[in-house]
């Protein structure tokens, strides 16, 4: 029976308010949930994870579009591991903080691995819990390059720019279009969006189109041809392509 158990979610839009007896890490690859907790409330999205001490009472409500790691520690398991006592150390209070691109693209990794192979959800929720401890620990002492990616990331502003994409999935996506929603030249927006997210605006955008008909071909009954239509692909057999290539699964066989 796993220590831990770790799931990848799609959170309704409807509000949910409870309190449960262990820790929780919220993290999310794409889409929004608001949350709060004892007065203090953000958005839950790709760039910004939330940690839930156990008792606390919490409330909830996600977009419909989003997907969620959700990870479920009971207190009593955290001194089997290594460092469990400084990992603990995290839920001493509610925290939101920034995620950065290496642990966005950890948990990218992982949600998909989950989605591979169920049974070694213990395993992977202990790889998550060590990666966001080392992080966490490494935070208060950022280098100036680090401080740099963040202004890069205030002026760069992810959120907006997925919202916006969210918007557009179906339609021609240039690279000229992003920059002038960040105020930059294209040139200085595809250099500072690869620095900040470790991969180029293009690929972020397949990315965030995939992401999205995955739940589409997962929780509705559309077409695999429309599917492909509403995310911006030309047709069903490139879309077809470019969904077994990032999940090495066919839209098919996932549904």
């Amino acid at each position: 029976m796993a220590q831990f158990e770790l799931h990848s979610r799609n959170l309704a839009p409807e509000q949910v308010a409870h309190s449960h007896d262990f820790h929780q890490l919220i993290l999310a690859t794409c889409g929004v949930t608001e949350l709060a907790m004892e007065g203090q409330g953000e958005r839950v999205t790709a760039r910004r994870g939330c940690l839930i001490p156990s008792s606390r009472h919490h409330e909830y409500q996600g977009d419909g579009s989003n997907r969620t790691l959700v990870l479920d520690i009971p207190v009593q398991h955290l001194a089997s591991l290594e460092k469990g006592s400084e990992i603990e150390r995290l839920f001493d209070k509610p925290r939101f903080f920034t995620v950065p691109p290496a642990l966005n693209q950890l948990t990218h990794a992982l949600a998909h691995q989950l989605d591979q192979c169920p049974a070694l959800q213990n395993e992977i929720a202990v790889l998550l819990l060590r990666a966001l401890y080392m992080y966490l620990q490494d935070a208060p002492k950022q280098t100036a390059d680090q401080l740099g990616v963040r202004c890069i990331s205030e002026r760069l502003d992810l959120e907006r720019l997925d919202a916006w994409l969210d918007q557009h999935l179906a339609d021609e996506v240039r690279v000229e279009q992003l920059a002038a929603l960040c105020a930059l030249s294209p040139g200085h927006f595809h250099s500072c969006f690869r620095e900040l997210t470790g991969v180029t605006p293009l690929a972020y955008v397949q990315s965030r189109r995939l992401e999205h008909a995955r739940t589409l071909v997962r929780h509705s009954a559309l077409s695999l041809g429309h599917i492909a239509m509403l995310v911006g692909f030309r047709d069903q057999g490139s879309f077809s392509r470019a969904y077994r290539r990032y999940f090495e699964i066919s839209p098919s066989s996932d549904r």
